[in-house]
């Protein structure tokens, strides 16, 4: 990219449960500046209905621009156009199989597996549980293969007192690992004595 370019990251979201971290983290990317180049799975379009009452369109609206997940000719499908790399939020066990397998069926998985092979950041916020075997062996494998594996676990460390709190502070600590700082993100400062016990250590 010239250096006169926004930086661009790609953001795809497969069909999981979980859709809330996927649209949180491109109206953060949006606050940043950040281009975002979108790609959204059918299954997540489902989903979209079943846990919000967000339009498709409405989704679509907070990237730059978009893609339809049958279009492997998109830029997205090639190393030579220049990202920070990608980000599935979050992303289902079909389309981490699909990337760890190299097998990729869709422009969600092929954009991931250019960005591999170019050896730029990926990052699968794999939602599901439990595991089995197989999950846990294709997760090691990708992992191997350069991407992070970051499930969407809340840290209650920072007391949330909403699910807009977990979910915001997750999405922060996501885009940290693209040297991304939201402003977000509650920091771990050390150890700090509770109320109650600040007169046991004096």
């Amino acid at each position: 990219m010239s250096k006169e370019a926004r930086p661009r990251i790609i953001v795809g979201i497969s069909g999981a449960s979980g859709i809330v971290y996927g649209i949180e983290t491109l109206k953060a990317l949006r606050e940043l500046d950040i281009e975002t180049h979108l790609v959204v799975s059918k299954s997540a379009l489902v989903t979209l209905s079943q846990e919000t009452d967000m339009k498709p369109s409405e989704l679509i609206s907070l990237a730059d621009h978009h893609y339809t997940n049958a279009d492997i000719g998109a830029a997205i499908s090639s190393g030579s156009f220049q990202t920070m790399g990608m980000l599935v939020a979050p992303c289902s066990i079909k389309t981490m199989s699909e990337i760890t397998t190299g097998v990729t069926s869709s422009l969600l998985s092929r954009a991931a597996d250019v960005v591999l092979k170019e050896r730029r950041r990926l990052v699968l916020m794999v939602r599901e549980t439990p595991l089995h075997a197989g999950h846990l062996e294709s997760m090691l494998r990708v992992t191997n293969m350069g991407a992070i594996v970051n499930p969407p676990v809340p840290a209650f460390y920072t007391h949330p007192k909403s699910i807009e709190d977990m979910v915001s502070q997750t999405v922060g600590r996501v885009l940290d690992l693209f040297d991304l700082a939201t402003g977000r993100v509650k920091r771990w400062a050390g150890n700090q004595p509770r109320q109650q016990d600040r007169k046991l250590v004096k």
